[in-house]
């Protein structure tokens, strides 16, 4: 091998092997830095590109599980007072049933239609009651609900978003209503009054088993489809981990080798950088 005090390739292919140590020594400080090891595009690009798309969908999703939440409350509110108004039902036909009794004094008849109108009027209370951020399922003025359940389109020929959705009927359950077919003035003040209000009562319970129905139903399949939500939105964030998160006990030992790599590398260039100063003794 040629002596130069102008070029020295020991040296220069030291540096090289030095560099690739420091830039490997920074990819790996930078991942256990932010724990990622596909942080920017310029890591991996496919990677990269597919993880941001997931995360685009984890963010539809919590678009979906909010709107499911919130209609879960809606129809929960509506639950409520349905079941309170079947219980407010069944002692208004028990009050009926002992007014239509022949045998009763007109005071007790009284003392009945007036315990009778209170429940009557509580109905109205209760409908008017079950009210969630202005949305009434049991008033018929009270619109419905409608809620995500996917951000897919339910029909796959479209060429528009129009995501798949969940609604809730409104059951308007108002006195004197297609549900509740005691009027808003009936009572029980005489015999043949509380006779007929046991007919309509009759009725009555047979619609609202339906509302209940319903209601129940629909309370049901919203927290499936908040469940699966949910679980789906875990199994994306965990593909996202496998796809960009960096493996830190991996990377740790890692750091270590290239540590002292870099070390031997200074200590190589120091040699190689050495190497001309022997041309030196040839001139003694």
């Amino acid at each position: 091998m040629a002596f130069s005090v102008n070029t020295n390739v020991g040296a220069m292919a030291a540096l090289q092997s030095l560099n690739d140590t420091n830039k490997g020594l920074s990819q790996v400080q930078s991942r256990i830095n932010t724990g990622l090891k596909v942080a920017s595009t310029k890591d991996d690009s496919a990677s990269y590109t597919i993880a941001q798309g997931l995360r685009g969908d984890m963010g539809g999703l919590a678009a979906v599980s909010s709107s499911l939440s919130r209609a879960k409350s809606v129809t929960d509110v509506a639950v409520a007072g349905a079941e309170q108004i079947s219980d407010v039902v069944n002692q208004m036909k028990a009050k009926a049933y002992q007014a239509a009794d022949s045998g009763i004094d007109t005071a007790t008849r009284d003392a009945l239609n007036s315990d009778f109108v209170a429940l009557r009027d509580q109905i109205t209370t209760i409908v008017n009651s079950s009210d969630f951020n202005g949305t009434n399922l049991l008033k018929a003025s009270g619109g419905t609900v409608s809620a995500l359940q996917s951000l897919k389109d339910s029909n796959t020929g479209s060429t528009t978003w129009d995501p798949d959705s969940l609604s809730v009927a409104n059951q308007g359950l108002d006195l004197g209503g297609s549900v509740i077919t005691v009027s808003a003035s009936g009572n029980i003040s005489s015999q043949a009054s509380a006779q007929a209000m046991i007919d309509t009562i009759t009725t009555t319970q047979a619609n609202l088993k339906t509302s209940l129905s319903t209601l129940g139903a629909a309370s049901r399949k919203i927290d499936a489809q908040s469940t699966f939500t949910s679980k789906l939105s875990d199994v994306i964030e965990g593909g996202i981990g496998n796809l960009v998160d960096a493996d830190l006990a991996k990377e740790s030992a890692k750091l270590q080798a290239l540590q002292v790599k870099q070390q031997l590398g200074v200590q190589a260039l120091s040699i190689a950088n050495q190497a001309p100063s022997t041309i030196t003794s040839l001139f003694r």
